[in-house]
């Protein structure tokens, strides 16, 4: 078991304990199978979602996500990434002036083969700053 499901189990079991379902194979699949317009679940396999042996496919994800009311990568990933890809944008935000947009618009805005000079250029001054920096 990796622990990526097993999380994956902790997150769906938390869910369903937060709208008031005993985390139970029988009720996961019954209030699943109500939902979901695909092939039904099985005991088994809903079983294996609350073990932490298997993850559902994202079309399972998403009829889970809104019969227990919770953002679809929330329960596939969990708060945390969320938090992370947002502390990374707002260092992003914080750091980067209009100067900079205004290069990183105009570098957007290059033909393939003139970004791939840029980033070459860019590479060689952040290798040769950091070999001085050492």
């Amino acid at each position: 078991m990796t622990n990526e499901k097993i999380r994956f189990a902790q997150r769906l079991i938390e869910a369903m304990q937060a709208q008031g379902y005993d985390p139970e194979p029988a009720i996961l699949e019954r209030e699943f199978n109500l939902r979901y317009f695909g092939k039904p679940m099985t005991l088994q396999g809903v079983r294996k979602w609350l073990i932490g042996t298997s993850i559902p496919s994202t079309d399972k994800i998403m009829t889970l996500a809104k019969w227990l009311k919770i953002p679809p990568d929330e329960l596939t990933f969990g708060k945390e990434i969320k938090m992370e890809i947002e502390e990374a944008n707002q260092h992003w935000q914080h750091e980067i002036g209009f100067n900079e947009r205004e290069i990183f618009e105009a570098f957007i805005n290059l033909p393939t083969p003139q970004k791939k000079i840029v980033r070459e250029v860019i590479v060689a001054f952040a290798k040769a700053y950091t070999t001085h920096q050492k």
